[in-house]
């Protein structure tokens, strides 16, 4: 149980099950990015990038360890991963930021991605259709 709740929003966790997470709140935005380091990542032709508030995430299982790269907005990126099978878990200093980003494939149960919000559409792959009402950016958005 995490605080007052009687169950988390969300659990996931890594590949081999060494890393579990929950999150009791609910997401407040997805990203579906098209970037080539988030397909790198993903392993596929995006990356898709859960927004919650990082006082909702609790560690259950396991330490990840931490890797950090740059990014093409100029920021480090903070990422997450399992030691044992590689899996990305999430971005973002759980510890130090408001929000982190827990990465979609970690997920146990998938995200509605009919709301998702797509980024770097002018890197995504020749074929991926994005529909024509998603909320799309050629880049990153600018921060609010």
């Amino acid at each position: 149980m995490i605080g007052t709740y009687d169950r988390p929003a969300l659990t996931g966790g890594c590949q081999c099950g060494a890393i579990r997470y929950e999150v009791a709140g609910a997401p407040h935005e997805i990203y579906i990015c098209h970037c080539g380091e988030c397909r790198k990542q993903s392993a596929s032709a995006f990356g898709i990038s859960v927004m919650v508030r990082s006082a909702d995430v609790r560690l259950v299982q396991g330490k990840p360890r931490r890797w950090a790269r740059g990014t093409d907005s100029g920021r480090t990126l903070a990422c997450f991963f399992c030691v044992d099978c590689g899996s990305r878990v999430w971005h973002g200093e759980r510890d130090r930021a408001e929000e982190i980003s827990i990465k979609g494939g970690s997920l146990d149960e998938p995200v509605d991605l009919s709301d998702a919000i797509h980024i770097w559409t002018s890197r995504k792959l020749p074929g991926v259709v994005i529909p024509a009402d998603a909320r799309q950016f050629p880049e990153e958005p600018e921060e609010s």
